[in-house]
């Protein structure tokens, strides 16, 4: 975004590592610090890009990290902060930021979401539950606000190499053995993804800006070939198990 010329407000709970992106672009560049889980802090980065630019045209609600467990394994005070960050947080952004879009009746909202809400995987079920949330969300909300102008996109992409499955990486404490063989598997100390994953994020973001960008923003962008391939496997696989259940789901209503 910067790249293309735009204004951009860029925030990390640290903004030391950001800070860099505004050397040679003070004028055009605002680093901030927030976690979005922090209610003051998000209020004055809005706040402050109210006042810089004279308003947010588009928020991408980005902010995230995985976590891996069992559904037993999982800690409730991890779960709890997990959904605080990766669904309240990107909530109370969006609430912030629409009043001023609904004002100009233009603007548009970019929720990052992930292709394992279709996979579902085992070890990522809190994960994936936390994104979905958003996506359910997200879907109302798109209703709610083309009517004014205001565009809302999910988007699900696959396997891009990110820090996603490095730093920002985390896991339960609780280990229990009797899920070695699924759950397990995916701890991070038996993860070998990371450095290796197929997705460009400099490709992924020129895509969302493109999106955003166009006539009709889409409410929903797969981002990655593996993140398509694996949409129309697992689609294929719920319609064939919808058509072998169907003679349950159409005997249900009162009869006549």
């Amino acid at each position: 975004m910067i790249a293309e010329g735009h204004n951009a407000v860029v925030t990390a709970r640290d903004v030391d590592k950001v800070a860099d992106l505004a050397a040679d672009e003070a004028d055009r560049v605002l680093p901030l610090p927030l976690d979005v889980t922090e209610t003051a802090q998000m209020r004055n980065a809005v706040g402050n890009a109210e006042e810089k630019f004279g308003g947010v045209d588009v928020l991408v609600n980005n902010a995230g990290y995985g976590y891996r467990a069992a559904v037993e394994e999982g800690d409730d005070s991890d779960i709890r902060a997990l959904f605080e960050t990766q669904f309240f947080g990107a909530v109370a952004m969006i609430k912030a930021v629409l009043p001023g879009m609904r004002a100009r009746r233009s603007g548009a909202i970019v929720n990052i979401s992930t292709i394992g809400v279709q996979i579902m995987p085992t070890g990522s079920g809190y994960y994936a539950a936390s994104k979905a949330a958003l996506e359910a969300m997200s879907g109302a909300l798109y209703g709610e606000l083309k009517p004014l102008g205001i565009s809302v996109t999910v988007v699900e992409p696959g396997a891009f190499r990110t820090d996603f499955a490095g730093r920002s990486l985390t896991q339960s404490t609780a280990v229990i053995d009797d899920y070695a063989d699924t759950a397990g598997k995916r701890r991070k100390e038996h993860d070998t993804a990371h450095g290796t994953q197929p997705g460009d994020p400099a490709k992924a973001a020129k895509a969302i800006i493109a999106a955003v960008e166009s006539d009709e923003p889409p409410a929903f962008l797969l981002l990655g070939n593996d993140a398509l391939a694996t949409y129309r496997r697992l689609a294929e696989a719920r319609l064939n198990t919808i058509q072998a259940w169907e003679h349950l789901t159409t005997n249900t209503d009162i009869d006549a």
